[in-house]
């Protein structure tokens, strides 16, 4: 098994001279969430909507394509930062701020992102001579299937095509590789749950997309396993009378993982939580908890505090 110091110099420069130089062949035509999508040379100038498709590019070393961004939830990752993004909105940009920007390609984390109210319709937006694409995950006018790395990788492979960018996405496919085969699944049968957010109801990671995916890698059993949904509105009945043995909080901004701590020591319900009473949290940032290119890392991270927890108490 590799040790993290060694995964540390698995570079993308080095991979990508193991990799055979693929080069796209255009028009590119795909479907894309039930919308055929016809990509008539390699896109230069991209909008990304959300962190999962801003941060999939920057790991890509496509940066420089770039010229705006959206919605973005929360800061980028050191290894992919770079300077003065150019921001279109602190929320979903409108149809014509994103058009001002002359794209070729909008790329969105979220289906939703594609409406009339929003980005544009992706019909509209293909009349005006401009592709769209949405993490598969994401997608809503088709249900995706139950997320997997292997499905991860492929999003990663595609929009490599689309960028006629292949040689940077096997690169980053295989470094992810390496590093999601050096942890160990956790043997110990242990439950959990991921809270998301919210106070009164909690919105929790459910059977088929990134939570479940990490939970899975990390060995631990999803208490909402069973509900073929990626995320959920459960109650806190259901997450007592589960009792799981750990808590995944998501760090967001506007509902930190401190916070979430403080509800669950402060809710009468909720206080008695073997998980709450002996501080069995696993944290990780909101744009870690969607999927995309950080969730590998987060398994990673988060197995480390899985170990570091005590069990004795």
């Amino acid at each position: 098994m590799r040790t993290l110091p060694q995964l540390a110099g698995l570079t993308l420069a080095v991979l990508a001279s193991n990799c055979a130089y693929a080069q796209t062949a255009y028009p590119l035509r795909i479907e894309n969430c039930g919308f055929p999508l016809e990509i008539a040379a390699p896109p230069q100038r991209v909008v990304t909507i959300k962190s999962t498709a801003t941060e999939m590019l920057l790991a890509l070393g496509l940066g420089d394509r770039i010229v705006g961004v959206g919605f973005q939830d929360g800061p980028v990752p050191p290894q992919w930062a770079v300077d003065d993004l150019p921001v279109l909105s602190e929320k979903l940009p409108s149809q014509e701020v994103v058009l001002e920007a002359e794209p070729d390609l909008i790329y969105g984390g979220w289906e939703s992102n594609f409406a009339a109210d929003g980005a544009g319709e992706r019909a509209t937006l293909q009349a005006f001579g401009v592709g769209s694409y949405v993490s598969p995950a994401a997608c809503r006018s088709v249900k995706p299937a139950k997320l997997t790395f292997d499905g991860l990788f492929e999003e990663i492979d595609e929009i490599g095509k689309i960028l006629d960018a292949e040689t940077a996405a096997q690169a980053l496919i295989e470094q992810q590789k390496a590093e999601l085969a050096s942890v160990a699944a956790d043997s110990r049968g242990l439950t959990a749950v991921w809270y998301s957010s919210g106070t009164k109801t909690p919105y929790v990671g459910a059977g088929n997309n990134a939570p479940a995916m990490i939970m899975e890698a990390l060995g631990l059993e999803n208490i909402m396993a069973d509900q073929d949904e990626g995320w959920i509105s459960a109650s806190w009945e259901a997450v007592v009378d589960a009792n799981p043995d750990v808590i995944i909080l998501v760090d967001a901004a506007w509902n930190s993982a401190e916070q979430k701590k403080r509800l669950l020591a402060e809710n009468p319900i909720t206080s008695q939580l073997d998980a709450v009473m002996n501080q069995r949290y696993l944290v990780l940032p909101f744009p870690a908890s969607e999927a995309g290119v950080r969730n590998v890392g987060a398994v990673v991270d988060m197995a480390a505090q899985l170990a570091a927890l005590d069990f004795t108490r």
